[in-house]
């Protein structure tokens, strides 16, 4: 039995994930927002599908609700074996429409939100000699489409902090690693707000209906038949979580990959290659790929 903290628990590949570690007997500490208001019937729903599954009252955007919630965590666990990042929110409109606030707000969430899990972890992961840290990025947190602005830089943060990290904690039988969904239909996109600056969308004539119109066009087609299904997004968390150390890829691409799939295998070597290059592949070489 693994114990297991999963972020972003109240809906999408969250919800799904807490379900399917507690089916195979795992300890799974289920993170929400207001699991006592507005997802009362999401606890409810969790803890009463398994004795195995516990739900935790944590906002990842507040420092205190963070500590909070995972010294509680680590008091009753003793230790936490696995943390899926997965709480996150999207943003598609026209980028230079969108305030400073939202883009703070998105990398709060997105980034910041990530970090203040990851350092609450690390430390008893270190001691420990073992842990894995699974960060979901996105496909556009390796490249960049258009109107995807404010939500792919939380992305590539998310990427490039990880990806430093990864190395580091190596030493420590800690594996970070990536998981890139492509679309799929777990309600992000109900997640986003239009941008605040009006006064710049009406400057931007027909192009300011595109990011609605393309919305649109995503939620019809996530909701079809040959969709995506979000159950391969979780079946790759249950993967990643069974393979030893240092056999773990660094990511994972998974559903429509827009050519990420080819981005990650051109690029991993030149990334990995960085170690040699500053003479630090002795100390830091063991985990790469």
């Amino acid at each position: 039995m693994k114990n297991i903290i999963i972020t972003g628990s109240s809906s999408g590949f969250g919800l799904k994930a807490v379900k399917d570690f507690a089916d195979k007997g795992n300890k799974v500490f289920a993170t929400m927002r207001n699991p006592e208001g507005k997802n009362s019937e999401k606890k409810a729903e969790l803890e009463g599908y398994s004795d195995h599954i516990k739900v935790v009252d944590m906002d990842v955007t507040n420092d205190d609700s963070v500590k909070k919630a995972m010294a509680n965590i680590l008091k009753e666990a003793g230790n936490i074996d696995i943390l899926i990042n997965n709480a996150g929110i999207m943003y598609i409109g026209i980028t230079e429409a969108y305030s400073l606030e939202q883009a703070r707000f998105q990398m709060e969430t997105n980034y910041f939100g990530a970090i203040r899990t990851m350092q609450a972890v690390l430390p008893s992961m270190r001691k420990s000699g073992k842990g894995l840290i699974i960060n979901t990025s996105s496909l556009v947190g390796r490249m960049s489409p258009p109107f995807f602005g404010t939500y792919t830089a939380t992305k590539h943060a998310l990427e490039g902090y990880s990806q430093a990290l990864r190395y580091e904690v190596s030493p420590f039988g800690v594996d970070v690693v990536m998981v890139e969904p492509g679309p799929f239909g777990t309600g992000l996109l109900a997640s986003g707000q239009m941008p605040a600056h009006n006064e710049v969308l009406d400057t931007y004539g027909e192009l300011a209906g595109v990011p609605n119109a393309m919305g649109e066009n995503f939620a019809q087609m996530l909701q079809s038949e040959d969709a995506p299904d979000p159950q391969w997004v979780v079946d790759a968390y249950l993967k990643l979580a069974e393979m030893p150390f240092g056999k773990r890829p660094t990511r994972t691409v998974v559903g429509i990959t827009w050519g990420v799939d080819k981005i990650n295998e051109l690029t991993q070597p030149i990334q990995d290659n960085v170690l040699k290059e500053m003479q630090l592949d002795t100390v830091l070489g063991g985990v790469t790929s």
